[in-house]
């Protein structure tokens, strides 16, 4: 397992990161801790969790029981905390499920460290992310109608400011040890850097945007930022929310399997899609690979990754992922990959 440094920390994280959204919902707790288990047994140090996970679906009633699930683990294997790095996220504006949708202020990111810890089991969080920004994001196809102009630029950096003193405090209480970002923009990661170097308060240390052959967003602008600034980028739905694996081609939708919960796979799915991913299956399939070790054996090469957050239903999913660190992409299939990506740039 390759080991990549998380910001400017000196800490090693490992290049694949165990995500956890489906647990409570499509992964019962019993195989939820199987999976911990072997993802250590193979190297991985990183899980990544959020206080409003498990996803498919949504809900006010499961809200919360992702982290609850982590914290049982954590409390049968005490010994074994400082064997990972754990990340959660706070919620933000609009998302009705946690806290009515309040935005990201001191009080809820005080309410929700005390809620994570709680339901984590532990006394401390190596990672505390902002799941989205105040402001709004261009992520989650988004970035179709984005609209900045409605920003207030005195207001954002109140605000940032703000967040960060938060976050000092918790360092100082050993609640936290890092910050990292979710869902940001070029501008918004280079305002929360230029705060902290200002005022002396924690710098960002990680970006988690979404990164995969078919969402590639993070190439210009973002990778630069990540390169000069040492914020590598934690890339989540690496296999695009599993339609690089092929399942779902033929418009498909196996039952159990995520479409089944989310139908458009967060607006994933559209006319340009199933082509696109048909043409990195043939990638696949000319140099005998697997197209999900291919895939996650991809991001390995972009000389931004800090890690790939993968999750998995099943263990034989899990156990897929985990084998892909052994797969090398030679120059054939970078440039395969190359010509997949140039016929069918973001097709969703």
């Amino acid at each position: 397992m390759q080991m990549n440094q998380l910001g400017r920390t000196g800490i090693e994280i490992s290049e694949l990161c165990l995500g956890t959204m489906t647990w409570g919902t499509q992964t019962p707790e019993i195989d939820a801790h199987g999976q911990i288990d072997m993802a250590l047994e193979h190297g991985v140090n990183m899980i990544d969790t959020a206080e409003m996970y498990p996803t498919n679906p949504l809900s006010a009633q499961t809200q919360g029981d992702t982290e609850r699930v982590i914290g049982t683990w954590l409390s049968k294997k005490k010994a074994r905390r400082g064997d990972i790095l754990l990340a959660t996220k706070v919620s933000g504006a609009g998302y009705k499920n946690v806290r009515d949708g309040a935005p990201v202020s001191r009080q809820t990111i005080e309410i929700a460290v005390e809620n994570s810890l709680k339901s984590l089991q532990t006394d401390y969080i190596d990672l505390y992310q902002l799941h989205w920004p105040n402001r709004g994001s261009y992520m989650f196809r988004q970035n179709w109608a984005f609209d900045p102009s409605t920003q207030s630029k005195p207001e954002t950096l109140a605000h940032m400011q703000e967040v960060l003193e938060t976050l000092q405090d918790l360092v100082i209480a050993g609640k936290i040890r890092h910050f990292g970002l979710s869902n940001e923009s070029a501008w918004g990661t280079s305002q929360w850097l230029r705060l902290s170097e200002d005022m002396n308060l924690p710098r960002v240390v990680s970006m988690q945007n979404e990164y995969s052959l078919m969402c590639r967003l993070f190439d210009t602008d973002m990778a630069e930022l990540a390169h000069n600034e040492d914020v590598g980028l934690l890339a989540f739905s690496p296999l695009a929310a599993g339609l690089l694996s092929g399942k779902y081609q033929g418009d498909v939708t196996p039952a159990g399997s995520r479409r089944s919960h989310v139908l458009d796979l967060g607006g994933r799915i559209t006319p340009r899609t199933l082509p696109a991913v048909g043409a990195y299956l043939q990638v696949a399939q000319k140099h005998g690979l697997n197209p999900c070790q291919m895939a996650l054996a991809w991001c390995r090469t972009r000389p931004f990754m800090a890690s790939s957050i993968f999750g998995a239903t099943t263990q034989d999913q899990l156990e897929i992922a985990l084998a892909s660190v052994e797969v090398e992409l030679s120059d054939e299939v970078l440039a395969d990959l190359q010509l997949a990506h140039k016929a069918h740039p973001m097709p969703y």
